[in-house]
């Protein structure tokens, strides 16, 4: 039974973000103090003693803006009304009652679904006092709480829940899905890549670099395919994150790395090759022992000869040598040219990744490899691998046993990285050689 969805909206800056977060316990979503930063829906899960259900952040509602994010947010906010079962009002006591409060709330009649109003920002009697003016706009359940210290939230969720109806959270748990995460400079195309793919505008895309700052989630089930696609927004180099909304952007497409089974890196085809900060995010996924798959976007930009596509490829090669057996593809969001080709790629790097090899196979490996090109001797002495093992981890990594590990050189442990990707494919994933003493 899937959970019912609880739709948090309201104007910029009333502090909905802080409540998500508080329902969620979690910091998913950045909050700041400057207006507008939640553009996209954010989604989470709300489990509230034996009750739990999915809650969506939205983005501040602002009514007749002529700002490009205004537009878009509207759009996400009725997105989210339309699929919420029930949706949390939220104002802001200190300001009063606004036009874009009564706005929001001509808008929630319409639709007639159940609505809390929570009066935020109510810490204090005068406060509380001033909070009886938002019983104007005419909803029964009225809450005056404060998000950020987490008053009177508890008897809103208790009302939430009445409403909703019970909904145990002892459910069957739920299939671990691959985890796909999207990641790449701003303005490269990942939210065109994801809306493509799931056939609507779940998020938001502009031509504004950066327009995505959360990471954001959604279940694929299509075509056969079955995973967790994950958008994030946009790594910048150092130099250019010049707010505290953006550095936590870059930290969250860090941590969604970080928490991926495998990464689409996206790269702008117009910028004619992968430039140094695709580089330091590839360095990123490889450190972190994720899949990765390249994804060459705007491919329908670049004008094209019988040897663009090799020449493209043997550029990145280069740059992200040694480890270059990964799949790159030359796609095209805006026109949905090899899309799927990218999703049914991740699958197969997710196989890999997933790969265990018999100790016996790697041992007979291991004998012929050796035989053919033992390991050089360090002054005067041989070194002898004795035998080797994949280790139970949740990416390849083969452990060899010697008798003189410290003494194996680099070009050795390429030599023998290479010779395993020959005999099994491991495409798209770093493997981890470790020598230890026998």
């Amino acid at each position: 039974m899937a959970n019912k969805l609880l739709a948090i909206v309201g104007r910029p800056n009333v502090g909905k973000s802080t409540l998500f977060n508080r329902l969620t316990h979690t910091r998913a979503a950045i909050v700041d103090e400057e207006s507008g930063v939640t553009r996209d829906r954010h989604y989470g899960t709300c489990h509230w003693e034996e009750n739990q259900c999915s809650v969506v952040d939205t983005g501040g509602y602002v009514h007749g803006s002529d700002d490009v994010f205004g537009a878009e947010i509207r759009k996400q906010v009725q997105f989210a009304i339309e699929e919420a079962d029930m949706i949390i009002f939220v104002v802001d006591v200190t300001t009063g009652i606004t036009d874009l409060d009564q706005e929001i709330a001509r808008l929630l009649h319409r639709h007639q679904k159940p609505v809390i109003l929570a009066v935020n920002k109510v810490d204090n009697e005068k406060r509380r006092n001033d909070a009886y003016e938002f019983y104007a706009l005419d909803f029964d359940d009225l809450f005056m709480i404060s998000a950020v210290n987490d008053i009177g939230v508890y008897d809103m969720m208790e009302r939430v829940f009445q409403i909703l109806g019970k909904q145990s959270q002892e459910q069957p748990q739920e299939e671990q899905l691959p985890r796909f995460a999207v990641v790449g400079r701003p303005n490269v195309g990942k939210s065109s890549f994801i809306n493509a793919l799931i056939g609507e505008d779940r998020h938001i895309v502009t031509p504004v670099p950066g327009t995505t700052r959360d990471s954001i989630d959604t279940q694929y089930n299509k075509y056969g395919m079955k995973f967790i696609l994950v958008d994030t927004a946009g790594m910048r180099r150092k130099s250019q994150v010049k707010d505290d909304v953006e550095f936590y952007s870059v930290m969250r497409t860090i941590h969604t790395i970080e928490r991926a089974d495998v990464v689409f890196l996206m790269i702008d085809a117009t910028e004619g090759n992968i430039t140094s900060q695709d580089l330091n995010i590839f360095r990123i996924i490889q450190k972190n022992h994720k899949g990765v798959v390249i994804l060459v976007n705007k491919w329908d930009l670049i004008h094209k000869d019988s040897k663009t596509h090799e020449q493209f490829r043997r550029n990145i090669h280069e740059r992200i040598a040694p480890f270059t057996d990964v799949p790159i593809l030359f796609i095209s969001a805006l026109h949905k040219q090899r899309i799927y080709n990218a999703l049914q790629t991740g699958l197969k790097v997710y196989q890999n990744r997933s790969r265990r090899v018999k100790t016996s196979e790697l041992n007979e490996f291991l004998q012929a490899v050796i035989e053919q090109t033992p390991p050089p001797a360090h002054a005067g002495k041989y070194i002898k691998i004795k035998y080797m093992t994949q280790l139970p981890k949740p990416y390849p990594v083969f452990a060899f046993f010697a008798n003189s590990p410290e003494h194996i050189k680099e070009a050795y442990r390429r030599f023998l990285e290479n010779r395993i990707r020959e005999r099994w494919d491991f495409q798209g994933v770093p493997i981890e050689v470790s020598f230890k003493k026998k």
